[in-house]
């Protein structure tokens, strides 16, 4: 029931995130860890059974557990739900309660209706969860900024999935045609460009929630140039440019 249990749940199911947050603080390391797996519980649930009633199960009792933080008495024990218990303030768990909802999305085979269906559960998915992390890394101010590279990373990450989304029988785009990709990756890199020339409203502490994003404008910028490469999920950067891009991420305090 340990903060070093959600750091192993991280590593093994979403190393890039696990080497996000290695690079931080290790007081916000404390913060992070149990956040993210969290976030990585909730989005295996889906998956996890075949039967969309099961899923539906494990997703309520997520939402069960941020329920009784929220209440602020005693919490289900749970190697997650323990730690989570001392990060989440009241507002933090109605967004993480909304993220939840929104990963109901992954249990159906639904296409998202438009563009702003798509939008919203980038923001619910990524977007809350990136927020929920600077808030408690004490951001009080620059929301709009952390949503906006909270969506460009979020577009990234939902674009290298492609390839698996649709081998699991989901319609992951609104447009798959090559030019509809390149747009959306466009889109994301230009809200990203905006939150990073914004960033003065942030305050530096909370730049730890965002450095999980440190390859999203080479993924994107790959997206918008050579959009057939997000089918053949060709998106992955040289291992020495990942590595090293994050190191110097995170020695300059930069996201």
């Amino acid at each position: 029931m340990s903060v070093q249990a959600c750091a192993e749940l991280v590593h093994r199911g979403d190393p890039d995130r696990f080497l996000a947050t290695m690079a931080a603080p290790v007081a916000a390391r404390a913060v992070l860890f149990p956040l993210y797996a969290f976030n990585l519980e909730v989005a295996r649930a889906p998956w996890v059974a075949s039967e969309p009633m099961i899923a539906e199960m494990r997703l309520q009792w997520w939402r069960d557990a941020l329920d009784e933080i929220a209440q602020g008495g005693p919490v289900r024990k749970h190697e997650v739900t323990t730690p989570l218990a001392g990060v989440l303030d009241a507002d933090a768990t109605a967004l993480l309660d909304d993220l939840v909802l929104a990963r109901r999305w992954d249990v159906y085979r639904d296409p998202f209706a438009d563009e702003g269906a798509f939008d919203a559960y980038i923001d619910a998915t990524a977007g809350h969860l990136t927020w929920v992390a600077a808030r408690a890394l004490g951001a009080d101010r620059g929301e709009d900024v952390v949503r906006d590279a909270a969506y460009a990373a979020g577009v990234a990450g939902w674009l290298r999935a492609i390839p698996e989304l649709e081998a699991r029988g989901r319609r992951p785009l609104v447009d798959g045609r090559p030019e509809a990709v390149a747009a959306l990756a466009e889109r994301a890199l230009t809200r990203l460009q905006k939150a990073r020339a914004a960033k003065r409203d942030l305050p530096r502490s909370a730049a730890p929630a965002l450095l999980p994003g440190w390859q999203a404008d080479w993924i994107l910028k790959a997206a918008a140039a050579h959009p057939t490469r997000v089918a053949g999920g060709d998106l992955h950067a040289p291992e020495y440019r990942r590595r090293g891009t994050l190191l110097l991420r995170s020695l300059l305090g930069r996201w």
